[in-house]
């Protein structure tokens, strides 16, 4: 027990002093996980919502598609990233494994599913009596759309903010795919798992608050938005 009690005093020294090792591994973190989510969001967001508001006829069949891939694991995905990547491989070229582009790439793989089937899903549950209003006032399709668009703004956020909550606390794709190279590639998730591994606890701690802190404060700027909005 007194290990434990000893390593919350030294997580909360590091995260006090201003440790550069801690600070860096946390930048990183939030600079990877950013880039996904905003490329998820730019891809994802329109996808689902055309999947959930147009009928087409292999709707089903990606919908379906779309509902498997939510389970993936992300060791499959950063081990079929980590084929393409690698220098033999048919992106090798580009040189993207062992870097946080090679991170972002995976990551956005591994959260685009939810962002796209959380956002049909939210698109088909609104009223159908909504789109009539829309009718009856004289709406043209933009603005039914955007009339569509906004009142399904909470769960789109709320996508979000999901597949976020998903990407910043991933291992197995930056593990495999960024290397755990330190001062580089080295994010929250993989830095706690090497630190525990050689029993620096305190490390460990400090980067476990750190990603609960992230948390709490993703979901407090939802709460806020949903408030305001």
């Amino acid at each position: 027990m007194e290990y434990i009690v000893e390593g919350f005093k030294i997580a909360w020294s590091l995260l006090l002093s201003g440790n550069s090792d801690l600070y860096n591994i946390i930048f990183i973190t939030i600079q990877v996980s950013s880039a996904s989510i905003l490329v998820s969001i730019i891809i994802g967001l329109p996808a689902g919502f055309a999947l959930g508001y147009f009928n087409f006829p292999a709707k089903r069949f990606i919908k379906a598609v779309v509902d498997t891939l939510l389970a993936l694991p992300t060791v499959v995905v950063g081990l079929l990233v980590y084929a393409f990547l690698t220098r033999n491989g048919p992106l090798g070229h580009f040189g993207l494994l062992f870097t946080k582009s090679g991170i972002v790439i995976g990551q956005v793989i591994l959260i685009l599913p939810i962002v796209i089937s959380l956002t049909s899903t939210a698109v088909e549950g609104l009223d159908e009596r909504l789109r009539n209003t829309l009718i009856t006032l004289g709406a043209g399709k933009w603005q039914i759309l955007l009339g569509t668009l906004y009142e399904s703004r909470f769960a789109l956020m709320t996508a979000a903010a999901t597949a976020y909550g998903r990407v910043i606390s991933e291992v197995g794709v930056s593990m495999m795919l960024g290397g755990n190279i330190r001062w580089h590639t080295r994010t929250i998730t993989t830095a706690i798992a090497l630190e525990t591994g050689k029993g620096d606890f305190g490390l460990s701690i400090a980067l476990g608050v750190t990603l609960l802190l992230i948390g709490f404060f993703v979901n407090g700027i939802l709460i806020i938005l949903r408030k305001r909005l």
